[in-house]
């Protein structure tokens, strides 16, 4: 069965006597601030690249083409250097995400925030003093560190410290911080822009602020229980524990859990990367390779950088653009309070369906308006009243993503994986939004100036792909302990062949 709630016969209940405390809130909401970098840069690098003074600073070329008399509106941006701008960060990332697995078990996930944290504060630095095309790159690099350290590391915070029955509202404050960053830089850039010549350094210079931010969040909190089990620290993990559960909580038996799981992986402590290839680990790859992959696929990414560029090729001014991206951004930080408030009440998969089937209306619709209005050649004014439609359209769809893909695929794999494989399948997804998310922002504005408006069209191809997927593979895991996850796979009419339950575990209930 592809769906359902399951409780497990002597497997933990994951209920504690504990509940929502003012530590774990606070506890949490330090952790998911280190969606602030993520969203900040997402944010700011579309509209820094909106801007002429940033332009004319390293890309002279992109102004000279949109100064020509006539020009394929699809096409103005189209520079292998300027996405290059961009997409360093992520190939910098995937590379910090896969070496953060490694550095988790040795040190904690606390110590790894703190890492990602530092990276980010420096390269900001470093971008906001740029003075060639070299520097911007080693700047972007830096960030991409610090980027790959923070996403490995707190969505699996967040999976590891909140109580099973809230997992899901807690692990998607990571998307809600994000979606603080990224309304934050939009702000940020149209506000900047109106500072001639060093605008683009203070957007820039900015993002130093998210960075202290999430610096200062990963020095107040412990590290988790989990994480302090596997380097054998007993006693500090019992503290962190009652400090996050409260004096009502029955921490003796929940450590006593964490603890069991965290023996039973011990036998696989060395070879994690290889180990997850093993047939029994087959779902847990899949879905942490195909949940961020899909993602990225939905073209929301390259649409939340380039909002900006995209604004413009559809009619809007400089100045109209830049706040159309904060209204896109507005947007997405309304959506993900609602993923907030309805992923542990309704489930992962309704969202996902029901996010999958808006968006693709809505990128059908900004397809068609696109092809109509600009045409082929790309030279054709689009009418104003057809630029708010492309703008509200625009906004629907990053609201279904808002409350569906986005906040989810940090939720699905900080949650699926044992607790033996649990930081080199963090690491694999990561590494998989930031590969796919460098593949995509590099190739973006060559596939706009070639596809046209056909781009949209190939965009919601994928999200009806990914939504027969998620019909047909994806388990509902709402208010499922961890160390039961298991039992859900045991159950499920395909992953069943791969993954047998524990031997205390054989016995599972459908709620």
């Amino acid at each position: 069965m592809a769906g359902g709630g399951f409780a497990v016969a002597d497997a933990p209940s994951g209920d504690y006597g504990g509940g929502i405390t003012f530590s774990v809130v606070v506890t949490c909401l330090m952790a998911a601030s280190g969606g602030l970098i993520f969203g900040y840069d997402i944010g700011i690098s579309g509209g820094v690249t909106a801007m002429e003074s940033f332009l004319a600073e390293f890309f002279p070329g992109v102004l000279r083409r949109m100064a020509a008399a006539r020009r394929d509106q699809y096409c103005v941006y189209d520079s292998h250097v300027l996405t290059a701008f961009t997409s360093s960060l992520y190939l910098a990332g995937l590379v910090a995400s896969l070496a953060a697995s490694r550095v988790t078990r040795a040190v904690g996930r606390q110590a790894v925030m703190l890492a990602g944290g530092a990276f980010f504060f420096a390269g900001a630095a470093v971008n906001a003093a740029a003075v060639n095309i070299a520097m911007l790159i080693v700047g972007r690099m830096l960030l991409g560190f610090g980027i790959g350290f923070t996403n490995q590391a707190a969505p699996v915070y967040l999976a590891e410290t909140a109580p099973a029955k809230w997992r899901g509202a807690f692990t998607t404050g990571f998307q809600l911080f994000l979606g603080i960053g990224n309304l934050a830089a939009n702000l940020t850039n149209y506000a900047a822009a109106r500072i001639p010549r060093w605008g683009w350094r203070l957007s820039l210079g900015l993002a130093a602020v998210p960075a202290t931010v999430i610096l200062v969040g990963a020095l107040l909190i412990p590290d988790t229980p989990s994480s302090l089990l596997v380097r054998g620290r007993v006693e500090q993990a019992r503290a962190a524990l009652r400090r996050i559960r409260g004096p009502k909580a029955d921490v003796d038996a929940e450590l006593e859990d964490v603890a069991r799981a965290v023996d039973a992986a011990r036998a696989y402590e060395h070879g994690a990367f290889r180990r997850i290839l093993g047939r029994e680990y087959r779902p847990h790859l899949v879905l942490a390779v195909a949940v961020p992959l899909f993602q990225q696929l939905t073209g929301v990414i390259v649409i939340a950088f380039f909002s900006p560029v995209l604004f413009q090729t559809a009619g809007f001014g400089a100045n109209g653009a830049l706040m159309g991206a904060v209204v896109l951004g507005a947007v997405n930080l309304g959506s993900a309070l609602v993923s907030v408030a309805t992923v542990d009440r309704y489930g992962r998969r309704p969202l996902f369906l029901a996010g999958g089937l808006v968006m693709i209306m809505c990128q059908v619709a900004v397809a068609w308006i696109m092809g109509s209005q600009i045409g082929r050649d790309g030279e054709s004014t689009m009418a104003r009243r057809y630029s708010l439609a492309v703008l509200a359209l625009t906004c629907v769809f990053s609201a279904s993503f808002g409350w569906s893909w986005g906040p989810l695929t940090w939720v699905i794999p900080g949650e699926i994986f044992p607790v033996e494989v649990r930081s080199a399948g963090q690491s694999v997804s990561v590494a998989v939004n930031l590969g796919a998310t460098f593949v995509l922002t590099q190739t973006f504005l060559s596939m706009l100036c070639s596809f046209k408006y056909a781009t949209f069209i190939y965009y919601a191809a994928w999200v009806a792909v990914m939504t027969a997927f998620v019909v047909a593979f994806l388990p509902e895991t709402k208010g499922v302990p961890l160390e039961a996850m298991g039992a859900v796979w045991a159950r499920h009419w395909y992953w069943g062949r791969f993954v047998q339950p524990p031997a205390k575990n054989a016995e599972a209930l459908i709620n």
